[in-house]
């Protein structure tokens, strides 16, 4: 993905997935990179904190950020390994200023959710939904930054002005005796501004004004941006959940544009659970968002070295069929160890332990512990049968999985990656000793004191019902 100036862009100058050549090529001027760089983190700062959360978790899995000349003017590329980087030219940043990189940083990141939720290959060879996309897009720019009109740049808008698009259109209809729908219907959805240009008798489809819009000039996997996009979205619905409204905003005007007409986007959404955001709790087939959860923050604590990730080829077969999403293990990761503790005190949904036990399972190189406690601590292999009924107890478990305690005359001979504890949560309250290692579940009904805790801790509400 990239943005771009008027006229088209031209190819490349060096592979865009080599970072090592992307860095070498005729560096900027020093002042010139650290102000640009300035510009970028201030951009990503405002996203953070007011105006785009989605943007915001996007550029945080984008884990390179390289100012370099290599781009004309910005782009974000999402390579067959599972990588995403953001490029920028120094020079372009500067002369653009803070509120004009942030309609840059904005645009791109919409694209990625744009591509992400609109795959169709019918649509995207479709020059009309190419225009649609960036009329759509730079709209929603606009709103949400608060701006009136385009960024200049040499005194020249530097995009697609959605309404001299729609001036275009009324023009168009009214000369064919057709009726235009007013601005604000017509820009209503992505897919109504794609309908209504389609209506017209002659669509205006300029030159490309973005490398992004040119098939093949800036890498952008496919199944690397559906995994980026997809955990950026449930980031943002985790945040939007624990009461951040600007997060919530902004995810229910984009459900609103997107799954309107779009079996995909529906699809996507319903997958991540979203429509918790309007108060629907639909049970389907499909996979409950706290497991979306689940394998994004095991991801993040079991990988090493960017090594675990989500299996691309396998992952989208899954997901087509509708079944439960997988983590996988890529190149000479040492094995990692996971323990698994079932809260045995009360009537512990039986579906989320089959589910966990299936999940962990396919985790590769993971060695997994698997714990019942109430008052103690119990091992068992998965299959056999746990006992528990009396009072509950953490810290038996912190001192288990911390090597104070023995079991059976044994102690654990691990040191746990990450821990995670299905639980009602009703217990005294514990700190271990490496908090961010804890993952907590916490049942329906459920006392979800570890993310209150200081330092606090993950954990999420899990669904007891039937699937």
């Amino acid at each position: 993905m990239a943005y771009g100036e008027r006229g088209r862009p031209r190819a490349p100058v060096v592979d865009l997935a080599d970072r090592r050549a992307i860095e070498r090529y005729r560096p900027a001027d020093p002042a010139v990179v650290e102000e640009a760089r300035r510009l970028k983190e201030a951009a990503l700062l405002d996203f953070g904190l007011t105006q785009s959360a989605v943007a915001s978790w996007l550029y945080s899995k984008c884990r390179h950020q390289i100012p370099t000349t290599a781009v004309d003017t910005a782009a974000v590329v999402a390579s067959g390994d599972g990588s995403c980087l953001l490029l920028y030219n120094p020079d372009f940043f500067v002369r653009l200023g803070l509120d004009g990189v942030k309609f840059v940083l904005f645009h791109e990141a919409r694209h990625l959710v744009h591509r992400h939720l609109f795959a169709d290959d019918e649509l995207r060879a479709d020059p009309v939904f190419t225009l649609a996309a960036e009329v759509a897009i730079n709209h929603v720019a606009l709103v949400r930054l608060d701006r009136e009109e385009l960024p200049l740049l040499d005194g020249r808008p530097t995009g697609i002005d959605p309404r001299a698009v729609y001036d275009g259109y009324v023009a168009d209809l009214t000369a064919h005796a057709l009726e235009p729908v007013p601005y604000e219907r017509f820009i209503e959805t992505d897919l109504r501004v794609y309908g209504e240009l389609k209506r017209m008798h002659r669509p205006p489809v300029p030159e490309p004004l973005c490398a992004h819009l040119v098939d093949g000039l800036v890498p952008a996997d496919q199944e690397t941006v559906d995994a980026i996009t997809s955990s950026a979205l449930l980031n943002s619905l985790l945040a939007a959940r624990r009461g951040h409204a600007g997060a919530e905003r902004e995810l229910l005007d984009l459900m609103g544009r997107t799954e309107d007409g779009s079996a995909r986007a529906a699809r996507i959404w319903g997958k991540l659970g979203a429509g918790m955001l309007r108060g629907e709790t639909t049970r389907t087939r499909t996979v409950d968002w706290w497991q979306r959860w689940l394998v994004d923050v095991l991801g993040s604590r079991l990988r090493e070295g960017e090594r675990l990730v989500y299996p691309k080829k396998r992952g989208a077969l899954l997901a087509a069929l509708g079944q439960d999403p997988v983590l996988a293990r890529r190149g000479p990761v040492r094995e990692k160890v996971l323990v698994i503790a079932y809260d045995t005190s009360g009537s512990m949904p039986q579906h989320v332990i089959h589910w966990l036990t299936e999940l962990v399972g396919r985790i590769d190189g993971v060695e997994a512990h698997w714990l019942s406690f109430d008052a103690v601590v119990m091992p068992f292999r998965p299959g056999e049968h746990v006992y528990g009924g009396g009072g509950t107890s953490f810290q038996a478990v912190a001192d288990y999985v911390e090597g104070r305690t023995e079991v059976g005359g044994r102690r654990l001979d691990a040191v746990p990656d990450a821990v995670v504890v299905l639980t009602d949560g009703y217990a005294p309250p514990i700190t271990p000793a490496e908090p961010e290692k804890w993952i907590w579940l916490i049942t329906e009904g459920g006392d979800e004191w570890p993310e209150r805790h200081r330092p606090a801790m993950d954990s999420h509400r899990v669904t007891t019902g039937s699937r």
